[in-house]
């Protein structure tokens, strides 16, 4: 059950709140039916997603869950702290952190909050990697490619 399922250039974005804060944004096929937000915090996600289709520069302010591991948390915050148009290999973003590009791509997997936390800016040094555990080149590899492209930086 979502709190909101919006429209998307590459489908729909379901939102799930839990109390008063966000608990997952999930992508979701274009066939999904939309649902009007349910709470204040459920239409003020969806206004600043929507927002960032407008500009990619589009900061988000939104109350997140505490979910994750504390090693999925750091990976999180660092990601957060890349700007749009922006990418980072896992290899570089494991440097930072002091682990290893395979801890940072389960990391980016493992991600509630897609868009939010802007996994799709970390990429594979041989190419635009997987995303959301997507190791083919379906539905969510093409919805990285969208967001990259957004932010100006093209995937093939």
């Amino acid at each position: 059950m979502f709190n909101a399922v919006i429209d998307a250039p590459f489908g729909k974005i379901g939102i799930r709140l839990e109390g008063e804060a966000m608990r997952e944004i999930v992508y979701l096929p274009e066939s999904t039916r939309n649902v009007a937000p349910t709470t204040p915090l459920a239409r003020e996600a969806a206004e600043q997603i929507e927002r960032y289709f407008e500009h990619a520069s589009a900061k988000f302010e939104l109350p997140l869950a505490e979910c994750g591991t504390a090693f999925q948390r750091r990976v999180w915050r660092a990601i957060t702290e890349i700007p749009p148009g922006v990418v980072l290999t896992y290899g570089e973003l494991a440097k930072q952190l002091g682990s290893v590009p395979r801890a940072v791509g389960q990391a980016c997997g493992a991600n509630f909050f897609p868009i939010v936390i802007p996994c799709h800016r970390v990429v594979s040094a041989s190419g635009i990697g997987g995303f959301a555990h997507d190791g083919g080149d379906g539905f969510f590899r093409n919805v990285k490619r969208w967001l990259l492209a957004h932010e100006g930086v093209p995937f093939a």
